[in-house]
């Protein structure tokens, strides 16, 4: 179930029952006395307890942050299994919860954005990748190379990426830096696996084309197509806490604040 439903049942729960115990205290003429804290039943003390800091988590994570963590590799090497990332609902504009409504646009996505959005397979799940094309652009991606608008985005060689027991590979990767949008980040593909090629790919308006950094072992727009614009989610850009497991000594406390590029 989404979780802002629930929040939103769990407002109309306790709001509800605090109306209702208003009205019937009104009705019967108790005394203030009566109202006292110590006196209200049980039901009602906790509804007025919980209904501030319900209302408070619901209004911060529909509008202002919302913390996600990461359930697979498809990220890999910037984003690892076991992340707790923070995502800013307001960059790509205000969305009411729940509908998903489009209430203020604040900002667009760019390309090389990490985005949240709901899976257009599966709009209940969650999905997080990488924004290579906007709407309007013309990609292909061969030989796992990637090309906008007829260029071929620049990727540079660096060292090998060696995997961890918390990525789900047990071999080393191919590490490239490659920079899209003026801004460069780092992408993974396996040698051990052919490529998933597109030729010539355009962006309908409105929709967005998003890859994982870990190109090889990632569900995305080269086998689903595009992200519409109201399943964005929104941008993330910190790990606030990583669980490495017991293996790996539960916490890995070098990974905490990190920015995402």
């Amino acid at each position: 179930m989404d979780l802002a439903l629930v929040f939103l049942i769990a407002l109309g729960v306790t709001g509800g029952i605090i109306v209702i115990h208003k009205i019937w205290t009104m009705t019967r003429g108790r005394s203030r006395h009566y109202m006292d804290d110590r006196k209200l039943p049980r039901i009602v003390d906790y509804s007025r307890s919980f209904f501030p800091i319900i209302l408070i988590v619901f209004l911060l994570r529909s509008f202002v942050i919302e913390p996600f963590r990461i359930p697979s590799g498809s990220m890999l090497p910037n984003l690892h299994i076991g992340d707790f990332i923070l995502v800013n609902k307001y960059t790509y504009g205000l969305r009411m919860p729940v509908t998903h409504e489009k209430l203020m646009s604040v900002g667009e996505p760019d390309r090389g954005d990490v985005m949240v959005f709901r899976y257009p397979v599966e709009p209940r799940l969650n999905f997080i990748k990488r924004v290579v094309a906007l709407p309007g652009d013309e990609l292909s991606y061969v030989n796992k190379r990637l090309s906008i608008n007829g260029v071929e985005v620049t990727t540079k060689a660096a060292d090998k990426f060696y995997p961890d027991n918390n990525t789900n590979h047990d071999y080393p990767l191919d590490q490239f830096l490659e920079s899209i949008g003026g801004e460069g980040h780092l992408i993974v593909t396996d040698g051990n696996r052919g490529s998933r090629d597109l030729e010539r790919v355009i962006v309908p308006e409105g929709h967005y084309f998003v890859l994982g950094d870990n190109r090889d072992h990632s569900n995305d727009s080269r086998y689903w197509r595009f992200v519409p614009e109201d399943h964005i989610v929104g941008k993330a850009f910190m790990i606030w806490f990583s669980w490495k497991g017991a293996e790996d000594g539960w916490v890995d406390w070098s990974r905490i604040g990190d920015h995402i590029d």
